[in-house]
């Protein structure tokens, strides 16, 4: 039996440490996409993503500061108005929401009606978690 040569020996354990990094490569990708380690996004409130929006537009436009100020003024407003409108509009949407899940839930069987109600909850959970 022959002793390898030295470029065999190179080459073997090149093989290896690639193997090895593209193994420990795969387990750690799986990990941090599927396992929950990779860092959240930041959740902005509803105010610090209206100023950041208000902020990308004085940039795109190139906005003076009296600009800045009017216009700001003017989607406060729009704000408002937005506010008042899903005051009246919320209720109504709510009703039809309910008058569906009410349809659905005579469609399913008994064993399936926990499993929806599940599923509304965290549906609503979202829903709820979005809206802040």
């Amino acid at each position: 039996m022959t002793e390898p040569s030295i470029r065999q020996k190179a080459t073997l354990w090149l093989a290896i440490v690639f193997v090895l990094g593209a193994a420990l490569g795969g387990v750690l990708g799986y990990a941090f996409a599927h396992r929950g380690y990779a860092a959240e996004p930041a959740v902005l409130s509803a105010q610090a993503r209206h100023a950041q929006k208000r902020e990308k537009l004085t940039r795109a436009v190139g906005l003076s500061s009296d600009q800045q100020k009017r216009v700001a003024d003017i989607l406060d407003q729009a704000q408002g108005e937005y506010k008042a409108l899903h005051a009246t509009m919320d209720p109504q949407v709510e009703a039809v929401r309910q008058k569906a899940r009410d349809k659905i839930r005579a469609v399913l069987s008994d064993d399936q009606k926990p499993k929806f109600e599940e599923f509304l909850r965290k549906l609503d959970d979202e829903r709820k978690h979005n809206e802040q």
